[in-house]
């Protein structure tokens, strides 16, 4: 029996799960705000163009705008000032949408302090426990953020001095982009950065690091609770869009259970 032959008899055995880690896409899907001087994104819409109608009597279909980083979205290396060389979504290799993953889970501390950060010692400790990083995978970083996802406020979780949501330090960005062997980084929140990344130094440091280092993010991830520590495979699946920055995207992961 060939591998992929294997694969397709532990899928249909259920002994290889697929887990969803996409959020509903609809106009309830929470989006980033910026401050009011810059250009905003758009909210998911549909138009419907007929339903089974005298517009279409057989057929129903929508037409559809979005933002490319509205919803569970990849972050293409052109999609920040310092990766504006890199590849847009199109050209990122099929062959990378395809990769091992693992789950730090700082939940806890995320419930406990919002602006929780992880730090490169997180990682150390982390790696001390399971083993390194997968070369090439992607490093998912659980909150429970994925809880708030049912409400702009809730997930944006903003007051007078800005959004208050967890994220990792500048440190840990430039050390995840330069030197780990990771391929991308993916979050439970609305984008890759902290809530107060505004104001770190440099300003959206995993923005600027990873799409400088020619890496990739995955944000608005759901059911990373469903997910082990290690052992995952993360198949991410955003459309190529010709000069995209991004893509929403569904994003799976294949786990073995027994």
């Amino acid at each position: 029996m060939s591998i992929l032959e294997s694969l397709a008899e532990a899928l249909a055995a259920a002994r290889v799960e697929v887990v969803d880690l996409t959020a509903p896409l609809s106009a309830e899907t929470p989006v980033i705000q910026l401050p009011e001087q810059f250009a905003q994104t758009a909210r998911f819409e549909l138009e419907e163009l007929s339903r089974y109608d005298d517009r279409g009597p057989a057929w129903y279909w929508n037409n559809f705008r979005t933002g490319e980083h509205t919803g569970t979205h990849f972050d293409a290396p052109n999609h920040w000032v310092t990766g504006r060389d890199g590849d847009d979504v199109a050209s990122v290799p099929a062959g990378r949408l395809i990769a091992p993953a693992v789950v730090l889970d700082f939940s806890a501390q995320a419930a406990a302090d919002p602006d929780f950060l992880l730090e490169v010692e997180h990682v150390r400790a982390w790696e001390a426990e399971h083993g390194p990083l997968p070369e090439g995978g992607w490093l998912l970083f659980r909150t429970g953020w994925d809880a708030r996802s049912g409400s702009q406020q809730a997930f944006l979780n903003a007051d007078d001095t800005g959004p208050h949501t967890p994220g990792l330090s500048p440190a840990c960005a430039r050390w995840l982009a330069e030197e780990s062997p990771v391929l991308g980084l993916g979050v439970e929140t609305v984008g890759t950065d902290a809530g107060a990344a505004h104001s770190f130094d440099p300003p959206f440091p995993c923005h600027a690091a990873l799409m400088g280092s020619g890496k990739y993010g995955l944000t608005q991830l759901q059911n990373l609770d469903r997910l082990p520590a290690t052992g995952a495979l993360l198949v991410a699946a955003p459309l190529p869009i010709v000069s995209g920055s991004g893509s929403p995207s569904r994003v799976l992961a294949l786990v073995e259970r027994g």
